[in-house]
């Protein structure tokens, strides 16, 4: 596989796993809401929490993968392909540090 083909797929990869992380949190919020959800006093986090924890732990060798197959003769290209990417973080952790301390 050619390092154009590699740097299509980590670009994807990023943005599936960002927008995976994000669907989970504000899902969740979502469904704690509407009552439908209720979180386990017995401290166990549930499913869509360990999701979470490895759509994050993923996007960390994926986003290296990315910046390292980048064509940096064009930063305006790479930082476009970052925007929803970053924008999906943003409010997934937003979310959850909403969901954490201020409610």
């Amino acid at each position: 596989m050619t390092e154009h083909g590699v740097h299509r797929i980590s670009r994807y990869g990023v943005l599936a796993l960002s927008l995976f992380a994000m669907l989970l949190v504000v899902g969740a919020t979502v469904l704690s809401w509407a009552g439908r959800f209720r979180p386990t006093a017995d401290g166990d986090e549930g499913t869509a929490a360990h999701l979470f924890q490895l759509a994050i732990l993923l996007l960390v060798p994926t986003g290296l993968l990315f910046l390292a197959t980048a064509e940096w003769r064009r930063p305006w290209s790479v930082g476009k392909s970052l925007i929803v990417p970053t924008l999906a973080l943003v409010v997934a952790f937003s979310t959850l540090y909403y969901m954490e301390h201020v409610r």
